[in-house]
């Protein structure tokens, strides 16, 4: 399937069913904790993405501008959020999609949001949108999985959804990959462009004539979440670091391992 074939399919974003539950409950008290409900849809990739889908729309004239989770509810009424919330509820017995393991997949999402977030804090970048970025990156693995289930269980076959070559693999094969699907879709729904650009270029952030730092940062911190993932060493970790994009960024390896720290020990 070409991207833009892709791209114009319609499809509901698995939210997690939890997460969902917490929020609906919040929305319902009298007394509306906002910094619970930010924490909460901060942690759901799918959620995150329809409310900055909303509030980046024509509707508010703020296309382009809205970044972050705490942006968006500023801008939006509760009875808009709670909307949203009661659709992704609604859509839960949808939420299987083909060759791809959700608990994994938002686990991962969310750690490569934290260190995204962490990073960008050394190199001075906007924390917020690293987080969303990092958050909602892979988006477009989960289109793929929905809109194409043959092929990308064929690519599995050689990469899993969380490797550390899956984009290669997809590039391979297809000619594109989850960060351009990703992308297109956040170019559609008028995300800022930064933003667009940092998860276009995520793959390979400065093999391109759009220098977006935010590239770079998400590219380094799905290299520590997919590392994660592998269960890789410390010898592991040393042989893959993305060192140019490092380099280019002022991050050693170190800096990078520092960052919001997992369990890296539990692997070597």
């Amino acid at each position: 399937m070409k991207l833009s074939a892709l791209l114009e399919r319609q499809f509901d974003l698995p939210s997690i069913p939890k997460v969902v539950a917490l929020l609906l409950n919040e929305l319902a008290r009298a007394e509306i904790d906002l910094k619970k409900v930010t924490q909460l849809i901060s942690t759901d990739p799918a959620l995150t993405t329809r409310l900055l889908q909303l509030a980046n729309s024509d509707f508010f004239q703020l296309s382009g501008k809205i970044s972050s989770v705490s942006e968006a509810l500023a801008l939006l009424n509760l009875s808009q959020v709670a909307a949203m919330a009661q659709a992704a509820a609604a859509a839960a017995s949808l939420k299987a999609v083909p060759g791809i393991q959700l608990q994994p997949f938002w686990d991962y999402s969310l750690d490569v949001a934290r260190v995204s977030r962490s990073l960008a804090g050394l190199v001075r970048l906007n924390q917020q949108a690293a987080f969303t970025c990092g958050l909602i990156h892979a988006v477009g693995e989960l289109a793929m999985h929905l809109a194409m289930p043959d092929m990308t269980a064929e690519i599995s076959q050689e990469a899993p959804p969380l490797g550390m070559n899956r984009a290669t693999v997809e590039r391979k094969v297809l000619g594109y990959s989850y960060a351009n699907v990703s992308a297109g879709y956040a170019r559609m729904w008028q995300f800022p462009q930064p933003m667009v650009d940092a998860l276009e270029h995520q793959y390979a952030p400065f093999e391109n004539h759009v220098y977006e730092p935010l590239a770079g940062v998400i590219h380094l911190a799905a290299w520590r979440a997919r590392g994660k993932e592998a269960k890789l060493t410390q010898r592991g970790l040393a042989v893959t670091f993305p060192g140019s994009v490092g380099v280019t960024l002022g991050l050693d390896i170190d800096m990078v391992l520092q960052q919001d720290p997992f369990d890296w020990m539990a692997y070597s």
